[in-house]
């Protein structure tokens, strides 16, 4: 899929610059318009300066906001809003990648430096917009570090609801702020596509009622890529939960696993977890062999992966030991109140 075509159709853009002009809207008002020509990270900036900045609202109008865009941790309580509630209307999207180079030559932005929106703030609200990152592969040969994150998202009580989240490689990076916190993240209608590890971290992160859509990519090889790779720290209890998901695929059939478990260099303690609940699973997903290494030294079987009452042709299980499955008693104890606690964003109503 070429990103930059299905972001074409959006009304209004910014050019990539390094100054853009701030929200129209004086930042002492409870809520910030961002239009096309001002920046959403310049009404960000607006919110962090002001002294009572706690439970602010940025409304994002229609247009295609060229920038990145950083929320801190210092921003408590933020609620990013597209105008029409409807995702396609308003997009916010750059194209950096794990390998490209910075400007002030400093070297290169790293995985989760190449995000378009990072936040790390607590109890942030992103509902109704497009966050992408439409780094293409082909346009750059030169380049080997090819994940191109859409969104990292630290900080606990992140909530995103019907948000399109659209790159390739890395798409969703769902992590903590700590090896030893444990902060929670819930995603509701919301799409997610990729292709290589597109939602992957360490998070305890619940994906409801999402769809998950791999891309088609231009290779020979198979498995094209996996939807998840988490990296749960050990300590933590629970880790991914998709509950009511779909899988689809605009790939061939079997060309994708569910997951890979990623165990980075630097946390070889973690044994991520995965619990893959009442969901359809598409034919794009390889039924037979749904999971893979992605180190041999930690093999898949050895992490906490689940699957419990899936469909669909991808959920057919035809070799036992390559689905493992959780019983009704151990279902109980892995849905979005169990993984969320005493935060309950799936009460409220957008």
């Amino acid at each position: 899929m070429r990103r930059r075509t299905l972001l074409a159709g959006a009304v209004g853009t910014l050019a990539a610059a390094g100054t853009y002009p701030a929200a129209a809207e004086d930042p002492r008002r409870q809520v910030l318009h961002v239009r096309p020509g001002d920046s959403v990270q310049a009404a960000v900036e607006a919110v962090a300066a002001a002294a009572d900045g706690h439970g602010r609202t940025i409304v994002v109008h229609p247009g295609t906001y060229r920038e990145v865009v950083n929320i801190p941790a210092g921003v408590r309580d933020l609620t990013v809003l597209g105008a029409t509630r409807d995702p396609r209307d308003a997009v916010i999207v750059y194209d950096n990648a794990n390998g490209t180079p910075k400007p002030d030559g400093s070297g290169t932005y790293g995985t989760a430096g190449s995000a378009t929106l990072a936040s790390a703030a607590p109890g942030l609200t992103v509902l109704g917009l497009t966050i992408a990152n439409d780094w293409l592969r082909a346009d750059h040969p030169e380049i080997t570090g090819t994940q191109a994150v859409a969104a990292y998202v630290t900080g606990d009580r992140s909530r995103f609801e019907r948000v399109r989240f659209l790159a390739h490689q890395d798409t969703l990076f769902a992590d903590t702020a700590a090896l030893t916190s444990f902060d929670r993240q819930y995603y509701r209608d919301c799409h997610v596509e990729g292709d290589v590890d597109f939602v992957f971290g360490r998070g305890r992160a619940v994906f409801d009622r999402c769809r998950l859509h791999t891309l088609d990519r231009d290779v020979t090889f198979r498995p094209e890529g996996m939807v998840f790779a988490p990296a749960t720290a050990r300590a933590n209890p629970y880790g991914f939960l998709a509950v009511r998901c779909r899988v689809t695929s605009g790939a061939e059939d079997g060309a994708y696993k569910i997951a890979r478990p990623w165990v980075p260099s630097y946390e070889t303690t973690a044994r991520p977890s995965l619990v893959v609940r009442d969901t359809w699973l598409g034919p794009g997903i390889d039924a037979v062999a749904p999971y893979i290494d992605m180190r041999e030294a930690y093999p898949w079987q050895t992490m906490r992966f689940r699957e419990y009452a899936n469909s669909g042709p991808g959920a057919v299980i035809s070799v036992p030991e390559n689905r493992p499955l959780l019983t009704a008693a151990e279902a109980v104890e892995h849905t979005r109140r169990t993984y969320l606690g005493d935060w309950r964003p799936y009460e409220q109503r957008f």
